[in-house]
């Protein structure tokens, strides 16, 4: 098994550069686009996306992929406002929210492992589930105002800052710090590579196999949960629409990082160049008045061409074994 390669930091660095390309481009076409205000609110922005791409890239690289993220946002965004809005301290709101949204990581992790779905078919399903859930959350309204006395709340999960950065950004910092040293430096980080790049041979080599899965899948929801907590924050009320289509910012933001989508490979690092490009794509294409469907079509674009390079990438290589 080899996590990574000269190709995966060759992709990074390329990835990183096109990054610096997309600042300069759009720094030339708004001059208030490089300014600090607008910066640290691009990185604010980048950070719900850097979340959900680290939990997404972990389950990719068990050879797997994960379509229930966006739901899962959206039922965290419920759950939490719902209960806030109701009265209940944010505190009790955050320890129900989360863990009810890993048990839909646990139970993704269980469908695809042990009952041996196809990871896109499992997800799928968890991922209309929970999205129902969001609906019911408050009888199929978006919730009202969460309270007043949800300020420290909303200034931990959004608006508060440390050192002039805001809050979220230290979150999507930790979370991709511990995911880190996860995959690089524990066995349990080995053993998700090593299910992405032969799941028999893994579990051949004393890997336990469904173990593994469940936890890349319960980073994911937590991950995505976290974003649900920040979408709450952000607006002060639930929204049932919340999260959607973000998995597919998932998958980008870690595809276009370096992720393999057929599994066993990949930078964690590169997540972060990969989020931070849907960040400044988005942010971007704002300030210069580029319509919705714009930016559709862009995200689309460059997924379907970094995925097709990356597979072409891989089968040359296996050809060459």
């Amino acid at each position: 098994m080899k996590i990574t390669g000269s190709g995966d930091m060759i992709r990074l660095l390329l990835t990183l550069v096109g990054l610096v390309i997309l600042c300069i481009l759009f720094a030339n076409l708004d001059p208030f686009f490089a300014g600090n205000r607008n910066v640290l609110n691009v990185m604010r922005q980048i950070a719900p996306i850097l979340l959900i791409g680290i939990g997404q890239s972990v389950v990719l690289v068990t050879g797997n992929i994960d379509l229930s993220i966006g739901s899962i946002i959206g039922m965290s965004a419920m759950l939490s406002a719902t209960l806030m809005s109701y009265g209940m301290s944010p505190v009790f709101a955050v320890l129900i929210t989360i863990p009810a949204c890993m048990i839909f990581g646990f139970l993704n992790g269980e469908l695809v492992a042990r009952v041996k779905m196809p990871s896109y078919i499992a997800t799928m399903g968890t991922m209309m589930i929970c999205r129902g859930i969001a609906q019911i959350a408050n009888g199929n309204y978006d919730t009202g105002f969460i309270g007043n006395q949800t300020e420290g709340f909303r200034n931990l999960f959004y608006y508060g800052k440390l050192l002039g950065v805001y809050s979220p950004v230290w979150i999507a910092a930790i979370v991709w710090a511990l995911a880190f040293f996860l995959l690089s430096k524990t066995r349990t980080g080995r053993h998700f590579y090593a299910i992405g790049s032969n799941p028999v041979a893994a579990g051949l080599s004393d890997v336990n196999v469904i173990a593994t899965t469940d936890k890349a899948y319960v980073i994911s929801a937590f991950c995505a949960a976290i974003a649900g907590l920040i979408s709450t924050a952000e607006l002060g009320y639930g929204n049932m629409a919340g999260g959607t289509v973000y998995e597919l910012y998932a998958v980008a933001a870690a595809v276009v990082g370096g992720i393999s989508t057929l599994g066993g490979r990949g930078l964690l690092a590169g997540t972060v160049v990969g989020a931070s490009i849907w960040g400044v794509l988005q942010n971007g294409l704002i300030r210069v008045l580029a319509p919705v469907a714009i930016r559709n079509i862009a995200i689309g674009i460059i997924i379907i061409v970094i995925v097709s390079l990356d597979i072409r990438m891989r089968y040359r290589k296996s050809d060459t074994l």
